[in-house]
């Protein structure tokens, strides 16, 4: 047996000396010293033998495991030297090679220009709300005092989920929202996406972005009202930019007017931008109606206030003079990056 255990020594040890990875040293080890290995076998077979010689053949078998353990460990080294040798050869850098271009991204238009919306309201004292685009036809309509027989509840012009779940419409759910959780004054923009059930031309989407405004506070007035939106429109097209505002009907403020700007691009005498007519259409403003602010647990006795709603789209395009709005949603990097 105990030439058995040499003839085991030297097989394993050659065998371990021409492995060259981890795969094939896991191979000798298991294939000696495994439990199925060949020296395990002749450990298990000692029980055959007498007592004077079990402590010999033991004693030849330990010397003859722990060669071929301290035989493993070395060639692991080895191999594991190898192995960075040859990944370090196929890695390595040419430092001597021009280096790749680094394309920097940039911002959408769309985002630059409700950035700036952003920091011109906030400026004036405005926080910035924001609430569920999958909204309940409570707050959705019901709130905003929108009877059941208004064509914009018409499931041909808003997406339903159910009954009671559309895709919000507009924003101006967080109107109501705020003023059930939020005791006046009150002074907010809610930015964000919405949906309409239209068919996608030049100006029209069925998902576009929304940026509605509402103050609530003692003692406010229309004149508050066409005060701040001037100073908007003012901070966003120029100094020179004139503002007037139209009779116009909303279900949720009254009086409601539209507000147009004199035409950038002709300065208000008249282009085919304008359609000859020297202004833009821009948004929908009025006052809060009081219905809305009884809906919300507010006194219109005690508390007056404003709301606006204004398409990011629209003013992006006539900040841009851009004259598709698919343009901003088809991701051609062509047209973005002029931007």
């Amino acid at each position: 047996m105990r030439e058995k255990l040499e003839q085991i020594l030297v097989k394993a040890l050659e065998e371990v000396n021409v492995a060259d990875t981890k795969e094939t040293l896991e191979a000798a080890r298991v294939k000696y010293l495994g439990k199925k290995g060949e020296l395990t076998a002749i450990l298990r077979g000692m029980g055959q033998l007498s007592a004077e010689e079990r402590p010999i053949v033991g004693q030849v078998a330990n010397e003859v495991r722990a060669k071929i353990e301290a035989a493993i460990e070395g060639a692991a080294e080895r191999a594991e030297a190898h192995e960075l040798e040859n990944k370090l050869k196929k890695e390595t850098i040419d430092v001597t090679m021009p280096g790749k271009k680094i394309v920097f991204g940039k911002k959408h238009p769309l985002t630059t220009v409700l950035d700036e919306v952003t920091d011109i309201f906030t400026g004036m004292g405005y926080s910035v709300a924001e609430g569920p685009e999958v909204e309940l036809v409570h707050y959705n309509f019901d709130m905003l005092n929108a009877p059941k027989t208004h064509p914009s509840r018409e499931p041909q012009d808003t997406f339903y989920i159910d009954d009671e779940i559309v895709l919000r419409t507009q924003t101006s759910p967080m109107q109501a929202r705020i003023m059930e959780q939020t005791q006046p004054p009150i002074r907010i923009i809610a930015p964000g996406r919405v949906f309409r059930n239209d068919e996608v031309d030049a100006t029209h989407s069925p998902m576009f972005h929304q940026i509605e405004g509402l103050v609530i506070d003692k003692g406010i007035t229309m004149g508050d009202l066409k005060g701040t939106l001037e100073v908007f429109a003012k901070e966003l097209y120029g100094e020179e930019t004139s503002v007037r505002f139209r009779p116009s009907y909303f279900p949720f403020t009254e009086p409601s007017a539209e507000m147009d700007i004199s035409c950038f691009k002709c300065g208000g005498k008249g282009c085919p931008m304008c359609k000859y007519e020297g202004w833009i259409e821009v948004l929908g403003c009025g006052m809060v109606h009081p219905n809305v602010l009884r809906n919300c647990g507010i006194d219109p006795e005690v508390y007056s206030g404003f709301a606006f709603g204004v398409g990011l789209e629209r003013i992006t395009l006539f900040r841009y003079k851009i004259d598709d709005m698919r343009l901003l949603f088809e991701n051609d990097v062509r047209f973005l990056s002029q931007f």
